[in-house]
């Protein structure tokens, strides 16, 4: 560590590595490397970019980025977390912590735990809520026989985590199954509104579920839903289809959570058409019809 600060590493440098890398240099983290596979891609000048404007170095491989590093961050797609691992495994040295931030089940993290074996020390790491504004400060649950070991480090770079458990998949578990509900909810409420909306009666609906849920504000809720669904649906998909895996490693047959993968993912291909994204920063009524013309063109 050089002057006693710690080397990190990211491995997937989308929204969430992004987030996490620009607040820590904020707090005054000095190196820091990033490595994604789009880099070399034209579509990875962008991720880029967003890199060296606030101060970390753009690797040129997976190797580059891990040398030396002291914690390494796996910010990658969920269908990616085990690869991802792979590709830095035989440039570790000292025994780095390993922070697995990706969405995916416990016994995924279980599996990239063993591969990595004594290389590393893995924390199987679970982000709790939305990356903004909070970025690193998001608050994090964390697991694995190093996770006490990882918490006093991480709290002194400035990190919100608590302790889970001492078994890898204890986070990811409380993880996947809040999602049921979270990104579930996400897909209720799409499919409640757009109904209301071509009926004609969304205020009606809005003020008729306060009365059984007072503590919710409808008004800020449907917007905010659907706008996370129009961005990170396809995201939200993939992390969807890791809790069905992970309801089935339980033993929990995920009907709902398979309607959730169906509903998410069509989002976010709704959701990449221009008339959608230029509602996105209006009002939730706005964004509704923009939603529904772009759902009926579709079928």
């Amino acid at each position: 560590m050089p002057d006693g600060k710690p080397s990190l590493c990211f491995i997937g440098f989308g929204e969430a590595g992004q987030a996490i890398a620009s607040g820590l240099r904020e707090s005054g983290v000095e190196h820091i490397a990033a490595w994604d596979i789009l880099f070399p891609k034209a579509e990875g000048e962008r991720l880029m970019r967003a890199g060296e404007a606030f101060g970390v170095r753009c690797a040129s491989s997976a190797a580059d980025a891990a040398r030396g590093a002291d914690v390494v961050v796996s910010a990658v797609t969920a269908a990616s977390s085990l690869e991802a691992a792979r590709s830095v495994k035989p440039h570790l040295d000292g025994k780095p912590f390993f922070l697995d931030i990706n969405s995916v089940s416990p016994g995924r993290k279980q599996e990239t735990a063993k591969l990595l074996g004594a290389d590393t020390r893995y924390i199987d790491v679970a982000v709790l809520g939305p990356i903004h504004p909070a970025r690193h400060q998001s608050p994090m649950l964390l697991a694995g026989p190093d996770a006490e070991a990882a918490a006093p480090a991480l709290t002194a770079l400035g990190m919100r985590v608590t302790i889970a458990g001492a078994e890898v998949g204890a986070a990811a578990a409380i993880k996947m199954v809040r999602s049921v509900m979270v990104k579930g909810i996400e897909a209720l409420t799409l499919e409640c509104f757009l109904a209301a909306a071509r009926v004609g009666v969304v205020e009606e609906v809005a003020a008729s579920l306060k009365n059984n849920f007072p503590g919710l504000d409808w008004s800020k809720l449907v917007p905010y839903n659907l706008e996370r669904m129009a961005r990170h649906g396809e995201r939200r998909a993939a992390e969807m289809e890791e809790v069905t895996a992970t309801l089935r490693e339980l033993g929990v047959e995920p009907l709902m959570a398979q309607a959730t993968v169906k509903r998410q993912r069509e989002m976010g291909q709704i959701g990449t058409q221009a008339s959608v994204r230029g509602a996105l920063s209006k009002d939730g009524a706005a964004m509704l019809n923009a939603i529904s013309a772009a759902a009926r063109d579709r079928h």
